[in-house]
C-alpha cells in the first residue's frame, strides 16, 4: 500500500491554538485545524459525558473524571513523546506527528456509557475498539478524508510501526495517562508514575520503540504501579459489586422489553434495550452507530429514576440500589464458589423478594476475573543498553519479578442482594 498520498505538510503557528488547563499536566495546547476539529466533533464531545472509571466513585468519590479528559491527556503525552523522539534524531514528518496525535485523541471514542462496565450488556460480540474505528471513519467522512493517515497508523497498517506502538502497546500513551490521571483523581498516591521520565527515555531502534537504560527504574515503578491500581482501584470489590447491579438492571430491562412490557428510556437507550445489537447488527443497520453516538451515562441515570417506580419488583429493586447506594454484598474467593452456595443464595433471595427462583439470578452475580499486569506473549518492553544492545526488561531488571507480574491472577467475585 502506498502512503505517500496521505502525507501532507502541517506546520501551524505556535500561537494558533486553543489552551486547556488540565489538573494533571497543566496547560495542553490543541492546534487549530484538524486536531481542533476532532475535539470539536460531537462524537468526541460525547466523551465528556462518560466517566473514565465507570462506577469507581462509589469507593473513591473524586473519581468523576471523564473519557474526554483522559483523551486530551493522552494527546498531550503523545505530543511530548513525538517532540522527544524528534530531538533524538528520529525523522517524523509533521503530517505523521499530526496523524498519530489524531489517532490517540480518538483511541477511546467508541466507549459506551460507564466505559468498560457495559461491554457485552447493551451490545455484544463487538469491542469498543471496533466501534472506535467505525466512529473514526465517520469523522473522517465528515472532515473530507483528512484522517486517512491517522486511521492507517491506528490499524497498524503504516510502515513506521513504532507510531502504532505509541498508541497501543504495553507502554503506550493511553496507559501512561490513565495510570497517572486515575491516581490523581482517586487519591491513590501509590499509583503515581513518572510519565515524563519514561517519555524522555523513549527511543526507536529498527522501527521498534525502546526505552534507554536510564529509564529502567521508572519502568519498574510503572509495572508495579499498574498491578496495584488494578486490584486496589479498577477491580475493587465494592466497585465491582456496584457495577454488577447496573449490568443486571439493564439485562432485566431488556428481558422486560422482550415481553413487550413498557420500559421508559431515552430514544438512544430504548434502541439498545429493544434490539439485540451485535457486530452483524452494526453492519446491516446504518442507524445503529448514530444511536450509539447519542448514548452516554446520563441516559442510564435518567432511566433509573423512572425504573425505581416500575411495577416489576426486580427492576425497581435494582434501580433503587443504584440510586440510593444499596450495594450488593461481595465475597471474593480464590477458588470457584460451590454450586451449593449459589443455590442457597438463590433460594434465600427468591423467598425474601417473593419472586420465582428462576428470576433470582438478577439479584446476584458470579464472575471470574483474571488479569496479568505484563504479558510476555505481547510485544515486550525492550531496554536499549549503553553498549547498544537491546534486551527485554525481564532480562535486565534486578528487582522486577516479571514471572509474578505475567502470572494470570484469577479471583471469583460473588455479588448478591442483601437480604
Amino acid at each position: 500500500m502506498v502512503f505517500c498520498s496521505l502525507i501532507r505538510t502541517f506546520a501551524p503557528a505556535m500561537n494558533d491554538s486553543k489552551i486547556i488547563n488540565d489538573p494533571v499536566f497543566g496547560f495542553i495546547k490543541i492546534p487549530r485545524g484538524l486536531l481542533y476539529d476532532i475535539v470539536s466533533h460531537p462524537l468526541f464531545q460525547r466523551l465528556g459525558r462518560i466517566n473514565q472509571l465507570g462506577l469507581a466513585s462509589v469507593v473513591y468519590p473524586g473519581a468523576r473524571h471523564t473519557r474526554f479528559q483522559h483523551s486530551l491527556g493522552a494527546f498531550h503525552l503523545m505530543s511530548e513523546a513525538i517532540l522527544s523522539l524528534q530531538q533524538k534524531g528520529q525523522f517524523i514528518f509533521d503530517s505523521e506527528a499530526e496523524a498519530v496525535q489524531a489517532a490517540i485523541l480518538m483511541h477511546d471514542i467508541g466507549h459506551g456509557p460507564f466505559s468498560h462496565v457495559l461491554e457485552n450488556t447493551l451490545i455484544s460480540g463487538i469491542s469498543h475498539e471496533d466501534i472506535s474505528l467505525m466512529m473514526m471513519e465517520q469523522i473522517n467522512r465528515d472532515l473530507g478524508g483528512q484522517l486517512n493517515l491517522a486511521i492507517a497508523i491506528y490499524r497498524d497498517q503504516y510502515p513506521k510501526r513504532f507510531l502504532h506502538q505509541l498508541i497501543a502497546s504495553q507502554l503506550d500513551m493511553d496507559r501512561l495517562d490513565y495510570l497517572r490521571r486515575d491516581s490523581f483523581f482517586t487519591g491513590v498516591t501509590e499509583g503515581n508514575i513518572g510519565s515524563a521520565r519514561i517519555i524522555k527515555m523513549l527511543n526507536v531502534v529498527d522501527d521498534r520503540l525502546v526505552v534507554e537504560q536510564k529509564g529502567i527504574y521508572s519502568l519498574e515503578n510503572y509495572l508495579t504501579t499498574r498491578r496495584l491500581m488494578y486490584w486496589q482501584v479498577y477491580l475493587h470489590k465494592t466497585a465491582v459489586g456496584y457495577e454488577k447491579i447496573l449490568v443486571n438492571m439493564l439485562m432485566r430491562a431488556k428481558e422486560l422489553a422482550r415481553r413487550c412490557e413498557p420500559i421508559d428510556a431515552s430514544p438512544a437507550l430504548a434502541y439498545f434495550i429493544c434490539n439485540d445489537v451485535d457486530r452483524q447488527w452494526f453492519a446491516t443497520h446504518p442507524e445503529a452507530l448514530k444511536m450509539y453516538g447519542e448514548l452516554d451515562d446520563s441516559d442510564i441515570w435518567s432511566a433509573m429514576k423512572g425504573w425505581k417506580h416500575n411495577p416489576d419488583r426486580i427492576l425497581s429493586t435494582l434501580a433503587t440500589n443504584m440510586l440510593d447506594r444499596r450495594l450488593f454484598r461481595v465475597e471474593v474467593h480464590e477458588t470457584p464458589v460451590p454450586q451449593e452456595r449459589i443455590d442457597e443464595l438463590l433460594t434465600q433471595i427468591a423467598a425474601a423478594f417473593n419472586i420465582p427462583q428462576s428470576d433470582a439470578h438478577y439479584l446476584m452475580s458470579l464472575n471470574t476475573i483474571q488479569k496479568d499486569m505484563y504479558s510476555t506473549d505481547d510485544d515486550s518492553i525492550d531496554i536499549l543498553l549503553k553498549d547498544g544492545t537491546i534486551r527485554p526488561i525481564a532480562d535486565v531488571s534486578e528487582i522486577l519479578n516479571v514471572e509474578l507480574l505475567s502470572k494470570k491472577v484469577r479471583k471469583y467475585y460473588l455479588c448478591y442482594q442483601r437480604v
